[in-house]
């Protein structure tokens, strides 16, 4: 059995151009904020990510209904924070629970 999970999606292929700004990122990681939100309504899963140092931020939102993950880039890490609070807000508005919100999850 088949499934939209079966294709290889290449990260680095599909956002190499995007995200070649944040290679300079410091590596001191006090400086970075790294937060994981997964989402869930009915049968799907969701997650929205951010990640921020004082450089700029990146926040990656994986919807089950669209094919790729969307990427968007900040200069300001402040404003992408902003962005990502109020996402969330709006997510729940439109019925979606948050069952987990904080470190990326590993393992």
């Amino acid at each position: 059995m088949s499934n939209e999970f079966d294709e290889e999606f290449d990260f680095e292929e599909e956002f190499s151009d995007d995200l070649e700004d944040f290679e300079d990122f410091s590596d001191d990681e006090s400086d970075v904020l790294v937060r994981t939100a997964v989402l869930q309504k009915n049968s799907m899963i969701a997650l929205l990510c951010i990640k921020s140092a004082t450089a700029g931020a990146a926040i990656c939102r994986v919807d089950p209904r669209e094919n790729n993950p969307a990427v968007q880039l900040y200069d300001d890490p402040t404003a992408a924070l902003e962005w990502f609070t109020k996402s969330l807000r709006t997510s729940r508005k439109n019925g979606w629970t948050i069952v987990y919100d904080g470190l990326p999850l590993q393992g």
